[in-house]
């Protein structure tokens, strides 16, 4: 499942390229995928425009100007690939989406951008047989939704109830927003205290937005050991991992994400995340601030990363 870097990333093409665009129609091909009814999706999504793209921990929010979002859980296998079937221009002459009628087009050729799950659907003729929702824009150019295990879902929320979603409410706050600060995050973490502090950090209702390789990379830079209890780790160590938890994320961000198999960004290019990694996917290299040779063990039912000098339990 991708983390929270991946899908900001996501996120961050999305809104520059379907935000403004009006809705013509939306076909879907289980409710499984879309589990909305027919009703609802004729009166707030068809004819509506797009508003704005947001993100909340690992879920996209695709805002409509009929004061419904769609809410978009790509779990493991799940994609979003726009597909524009003209180039256009804005009248001043520079290039830019079709977003208003000052847009005209200027020729053939197609301008697709896809992100998720990296198989031939991101680059292959769409509809395709993982091809779940399709919404056309007046424009003529699409989303698609694809899925090929049919674990993600788009649902139909009023905007105005989007926070009151069961696992919304549950959700921890966002660890580069403005507000997550050093105390926020002893804060949270006290509430799973007799716990790993990994186990904590994996908890999206402690933290939203943290996966395994933030997880490790986040607890390596601090020097604690992913299997010491929360209540066990002094307050100047959470203070040293509120800041690798914030640095790793958004160099993450600044690298468009992991390279995890599974994860492209918004244009359909691996992110090179991985590629600056310290520890995750490391077993059996040196590390890199003391030489020690990285382990992999297991915590909280997970694979980790760790140097056995570097992060030592507390005795």
């Amino acid at each position: 499942m991708p983390e929270l870097p991946e899908v900001e990333t996501v996120r961050r093409g999305l809104e520059r390229l379907i935000v403004g665009r009006v809705i013509a129609s939306v076909s879907s091909d289980t409710p499984k995928s879309f589990p909305n009814s027919p009703v609802d999706v004729a009166q707030f999504v068809v004819g509506a425009s797009v508003t704005a793209v947001h993100r909340r921990a690992k879920v996209l929010l695709i805002e409509l100007s009929s004061s419904y979002t769609l809410v978009v859980h790509l779990k493991m296998t799940g994609q979003l690939v726009y597909v524009e079937d003209s180039k256009w221009k804005i009248e001043d002459g520079t290039q830019g989406p079709p977003i208003a009628s000052s847009h005209i087009p200027i020729g053939g050729g197609t301008n697709r951008f896809g992100g998720g799950h990296p198989n031939d659907s991101l680059v292959g003729e769409l509809p395709d047989k993982t091809t779940r929702v399709q919404i056309q824009f007046q424009d003529e150019s699409k989303l698609f939704f694809n899925d090929q295990r049919k674990f993600g879902w788009m649902r139909l929320v009023p905007t105005m109830s989007v926070d009151d979603i069961d696992f919304m409410r549950k959700l921890g706050p966002e660890p580069l927003a403005a507000d997550f600060t050093p105390d926020v995050l002893y804060d949270r973490l006290q509430r799973r205290k007799n716990t790993s502090v990994k186990a904590a950090l994996l908890d999206q209702s402690v933290i939203a937005g943290i996966g395994n390789i933030y997880a490790d990379e986040s607890l390596w830079g601090a020097r604690i050991h992913p299997a010491t209890r929360v209540r066990d780790i002094h307050p100047s160590s959470i203070f040293l991992l509120h800041s690798e938890i914030v640095s790793v994320l958004q160099l993450s961000l600044d690298k468009g994400g992991s390279t995890d198999k599974n994860y492209v960004d918004a244009e359909g290019k691996r992110g090179s995340y991985l590629s600056f990694a310290r520890v995750f996917r490391r077993e059996g290299q040196p590390c890199p601030r003391c030489g020690t040779t990285i382990e992999k063990i297991r915590v909280a039912g997970r694979g980790t990363h760790i140097c056995p000098h570097c992060q030592k339990l507390p005795s």
